[in-house]
């Protein structure tokens, strides 16, 4: 069997038999790995599974119900803007169609254990495996681009080094916040925003908004009944309808659909936390064998932390309320923000999956989630706008079905990140193996100053979060 062959057999491994499966199976192998007994670590892989079939069915049972509403809103504005949004599901198609996707999901497996086996990172990727495709993007877009295949390596292996980073500074506040011990996301479209949440959470502290205190508990305090996070869903919901009805608010018809994306988004406050809860599960006998290892190996203050599914915090409260609100927001920031050429549409409901660092590093606090997330975002419109014809390009490559001539097509809650797009891949892919080098020499004081002072980023972190229940 040659490399080729061995690579299109792994990938078909992956793209038949889905997260649901192919992850469970990763944290029964991590589990005994870790010394586990076996009968807790299949009950751990199984429980993983059951949760993640469940975000699979409220997800999938909520996105029919909200999407068209969103379409309607935007037809019904005239929103022109030629850089469509079509989702997390437009990256997958490019991931894995391309070779050098497939040499980053052996190799780049590989290289992430090595990072965690040789004590270069404290942080086992691997957990979060199926995420991988976000570095197979980047790297795959470099490939088809420039038909380097060591180059498109680079590339992937370089965010991997950066990304291992940022999922160190946001290890302990993510693990804190969210309930889930010793554990953290390590999605490469996630983890790069927390160098931007902790400064910007400082400076919003500095102005005083820590003393606008729009949390769950104190919206529950205040609102009474109405500040529930399922009454908040549905209030949330039916604002949403009335956007997506507004040309036919006189009929019968548009009412039931009103207060259909009310229920159904009031559903999703209720139910999401609890399959939620059975996910965790999953990793409390992986994270407490975790503890005991750190106990032994590793010196005090570097505990281990186990890579997980970025769905276990999308139901969080705070994070399902602010990204709700995101939703018009950012199709606000569309339409004002000036050379922006982006239209977010499908990914609009991934908002949810991306702000968590901003939720965490804010304790919570959703009215600077939303300041913070919605500045961030906004410099990644424009990171989407000066990539989308190369996404375009590539793209087309791998659909039966051409584009319409003038479309260009986007991801846009994946495509949109300042550093590993716009820092990493843009440069890379202007300038080739001289961005490499540039990186790679920036990359190595990088890491060797935040290894330094890693205990006080994190106590800074820890800090700047008290000073919002402080304020409660």
């Amino acid at each position: 069997m040659n490399l080729d062959t061995f690579l299109q057999s792994v990938s078909t491994v992956f793209n038949t038999f889905g997260s649901a499966i192919v992850v469970p199976v990763i944290i029964i192998v991590i589990c005994l790995a870790f010394g586990v007994e076996t009968k807790k670590a299949i009950t751990a892989g199984l429980n993983a599974g059951i949760g993640l079939v469940g975000f699979g069915w409220v997800i999938n049972s909520f996105a029919p119900v909200i999407v068209p509403a969103i379409n309607a809103f935007v037809q019904s504005t005239g929103l022109d803007l030629p850089v469509v949004d079509l989702g997390w599901q437009a990256v997958s198609v490019i991931a894995y169609a391309t070779r050098a996707g497939m040499v980053f999901l052996v190799f780049g497996l590989l290289f992430q254990i090595l990072l965690y086996v040789t004590k270069f990172t404290n942080v086992f990727f691997p957990g979060d495996l199926w995420n991988n495709y976000s570095y197979m993007f980047w790297g795959s877009m470099v490939y088809v681009i420039s038909n380097n295949m060591w180059l498109a390596i680079a590339c992937m292996f370089l965010q991997v080094l950066y990304n291992v980073i940022f999922v160190e500074m946001l290890s302990k506040r993510w693990s804190t916040y969210y309930g889930y011990p010793n554990c953290v996301i390590p999605a490469l479209h996630i983890a790069p925003g927390t160098p931007f949440a902790v400064a910007g959470n400082w400076i919003l502290n500095k102005l005083g908004a820590n003393k606008v205190r729009w949390s769950p508990e104190s919206l529950r305090k205040n609102l009474g009944f109405i500040g529930e996070p399922i009454f908040l869903g549905l209030i949330l919901g039916f604002l949403i309808g009335i956007l997506g009805h507004l040309k036919d608010l006189g009929t019968l018809a548009a009412w039931g659909n009103i207060l259909t994306i009310a229920l159904s988004t009031s559903a999703i406050m209720a139910i999401f936390p609890r399959v939620a809860n059975i996910f965790s599960s999953a990793f409390m006998p992986l994270t407490e064998a975790a503890r005991k290892r750190t106990a032994k190996n590793v010196k005090q203050g570097d505990e281990i932390y186990i890579g997980i599914n970025d769905a276990t915090g999308y139901g969080e409260p705070a994070t399902l309320i602010s990204g709700i609100l995101l939703i018009p927001i950012m199709l606000l920031l569309c339409v004002v923000l000036p050379g922006n050429k982006v239209l977010l549409l499908a990914d609009l409901i991934a908002i949810g999956y991306i702000i968590q660092p901003f939720v965490a590093v804010t304790n919570g606090n959703i009215f600077k989630t939303i300041i913070l997330a919605a500045i961030w975002f906004s410099i990644g419109l424009y990171v989407c706008t000066a990539t989308a014809p190369m996404f375009t390009q590539v793209y087309s490559q791998f659909i039966s079905e051409p584009l319409a001539e003038g479309i260009m097509v986007t991801s846009g809650m994946i495509a949109n990140k300042p550093i590993a797009g716009g820092l990493i891949f843009m440069p890379i892919v202007k300038w080739g193996w001289t961005a490499v080098g540039v990186l790679t020499a920036v990359y190595i004081p990088l890491y060797i100053t935040w290894k330094k002072n890693k205990k006080k980023v994190h106590q800074f972190m820890e800090d700047q979060a008290a000073l919002d229940v402080a304020s409660k």
